[in-house]
């Protein structure tokens, strides 16, 4: 059994709620069904983390060291597009796989969008999948520590 971490930045709380023609119509507790879900059907232990506060999720990452965590699978949201400390906590962790995962294409959204400064502590970015894309993740993730999956 393999042991993941989700991690969601700020507004995805608000799926459902927020962009419905861009994120979706489910909500948040539907993406935290979906990966329990994933859970059970890869008989690995997977927990989900959000946040909409930067420091939160840096200190999620930094305690995901020491913690047993062996892969990160991570939505940073808005702060895809300018913390470099997120970047800093991401590299730092190179005990385990990491992948960016983003609900929508951002790359065909606004310019400021198309631009990730986490992605290169990643070793894999995903997007424009929808919810599929986190499930995606969770594959490549568990295939990269060589964890089961479905």
């Amino acid at each position: 059994m393999s042991k993941l971490l989700v991690i969601n930045g700020p507004n995805l709380n608000f799926l459902g709620i927020r962009e419905k023609n861009v994120y979706g119509t489910q909500d948040y507790e539907y993406l935290k069904k979906l990966i329990a879900g994933k859970a059970e059907e890869t008989g690995n232990e997977i927990e989900v983390f959000q946040s909409n506060h930067e420091g939160a999720i840096i200190d999620r990452i930094q305690e995901a060291y020491y913690d047993g965590t062996e892969g990160i699978v991570i939505n940073p949201g808005a702060y895809t597009h300018y913390s470099y400390a997120i970047h800093d906590a991401l590299a730092s962790v190179t005990t385990m796989p990491k992948i960016e995962i983003h609900i929508s294409d951002i790359t065909s959204r606004e310019a400021w969008r198309n631009n990730s400064v986490t992605a290169p502590a990643c070793d894999k970015q995903i997007y424009g999948r929808g919810l599929q894309g986190y499930l995606d993740a969770i594959d490549d993730c568990l295939g990269m520590i060589g964890g089961p999956k479905s």
